[in-house]
């Protein structure tokens, strides 16, 4: 059987995912914890675009 360790806390893991409700985390502490992460933007997915200049840069129709 393949070991499998929580990705929050590093706990192993060593029933069957079945076992565990809050797969693939050991416990909902962890699950809530990695939530926060995503939410806090601490992960990021990359993207295949460029950023688009336009939004870094003030509008020019605010200028006269």
């Amino acid at each position: 059987m393949k070991r499998v360790q929580c990705p929050i806390c590093d706990e192993a893991m060593p029933a069957s995912p079945v076992e565990y409700p809050d797969f693939p985390f050991c416990s909902k502490r962890c699950r809530i914890i990695d939530l926060g992460r995503w939410l806090g933007e601490d992960y990021k997915v990359a993207s295949r675009e460029a950023p688009s200049e336009d939004r870094s840069s003030p509008s020019s129709e605010t200028e006269e």
